[in-house]
């Protein structure tokens, strides 16, 4: 059997599943729209095995706006019946910590925050000793710290609310893997499924995650996106962190962060360039735990020393190899073949303002509200790079 939709969504997490609710349930589009998700346990998703955070923060000021916009969005998202999504949004901020080769950039880039209306306050060692007595700050020349507007949330709600509003809405999800796509006259015909059903499309967008390369493949296309394992560990802290403030999301110079989760802290670090390669399995490097993420914790929190690991789980990043940007928008050539690829871990942050960039791409064949022009492919093409120095 086969059946066709105007758009078909490859990737039903929360990038895809953020297009098919905005296209529907914000846009009101009258066109039919399917997703289509390899795995609906959503078990080794993106979304789901993230540290589900969002942040202001960025160099960038599309980055910056696209999170904005999440923000909004995130806040309000209980609100609406039909995504009904509690996430818990828990705004405590984003502590970034730099020694004094990096005051300069954390200064740039404050400047580029504050032009875009971002609330982040830089605050010298002794200002961030007396909010946060638990902090050894030896070695700090500046903090930045988000006010407001940045924290963490339930990833997997939020992603199951932009599920749910969007088939509430009409959208059809469809489980099954992409074994090809149908091309004709630079063109996306249709997408065929392993099973051997066919479903055809008037546009494709490619919101496949960790995945999107193989999608892009299929229609002739060398994607820049390869999945990049992250790995995630819980402790345990039985002296609790006091102080005026509370404990926000902490990044210490050498990048290694932790945040609260209950009872509990969340941390992790980026393995070194040199060891960050490709990867398909989700097992947990436990050397990451051993030799870089405890000795910097403790070394930053002397309640830190005394730590037990619970839990661990690893995930991957949909990483953009080229400047670890997302690229967004329609392929040059292929008119109808779109990209929704490469978040390099902050797709959970950005899914909202990517949901209704594109979907008004397609209803309007341009950018409205959010202008995300800077992210097209066309840039990978011609060796345009966009250097965010806020990359964690």
């Amino acid at each position: 059997m086969e059946k066709s939709y105007d758009v078909v969504i490859v990737g039903g997490a929360v990038i895809g599943s953020s297009i098919a609710w905005h296209l529907k349930g914000v846009l009101g589009f009258t066109g039919s729209v399917a997703v289509i998700e390899a795995d609906p346990s959503y078990a080794k998703a993106s979304s789901a095995l993230s540290a589900a955070s969002i942040r202001q923060q960025f160099s960038t000021p599309e980055n910056i706006r696209m999170s904005q916009y999440g923000l909004e969005f995130i806040r309000a998202a209980a609100e609406d019946e039909r995504i009904g999504a509690d996430t818990g949004f828990t705004e405590h901020g984003y502590l970034l910590l730099t020694g004094e080769t990096g005051r300069e950039i954390m200064e740039a880039n404050h400047e580029i925050q504050l032009s875009c209306g971002a609330d982040i306050a830089l605050l010298p060692p002794e200002e961030l000793g007396e909010r946060f007595p638990w902090l050894n700050t030896e070695g700090i020349a500046l903090g930045a710290l988000g006010l407001s507007g940045e924290g963490w949330l339930d990833a997997y709600a939020l992603m199951q609310g932009l599920r749910r509003g969007a088939k509430i809405c009409g959208a059809d999800y469809i489980a099954g893997r992409v074994a090809a796509l149908d091309m004709a006259e630079n063109r996306v015909q249709g997408a065929v499924l392993e099973s051997g059903e066919r479903i055809g499309c008037g546009i494709l967008v490619n919101a496949a995650g960790a995945a999107a390369a193989r999608i892009a493949r299929m229609a002739g296309i060398d994607l820049p996106v390869e999945p990049r394992k992250r790995c995630v560990f819980v402790f345990d802290c039985r002296t609790p962190l006091n102080g005026p403030a509370p404990v926000p999301l902490t990044v210490e110079p050498g990048g290694v962060y932790f945040r609260p989760e209950g009872q509990y802290y969340i941390c992790g670090v980026s393995p070194d360039e040199q060891d960050d390669r490709a990867a398909e399995d989700f097992d947990v490097d436990y050397s990451l735990w051993e030799e870089v993420i405890w000795p910097n914790l403790a070394a930053r929190v002397p309640a830190f020393e005394a730590i037990k690991m619970v839990n661990a789980w690893a995930g991957h990043y949909a990483y953009n190899v080229i400047d670890q940007n997302a690229i967004i928008g329609p392929h040059e050539k292929i008119g109808n073949f779109l990209f929704a690829n490469g978040f390099s871990g902050h797709g959970l942050q950005q899914a909202p303002a990517v949901g209704r960039g594109i979907a008004e791409w397609i209803l309007y064949g341009g950018w409205r509200s959010l202008d995300l022009s800077v992210f097209s492919f066309s840039r990978i093409a011609q060796g345009r790079k966009i250097i965010e120095r806020n990359v964690i």
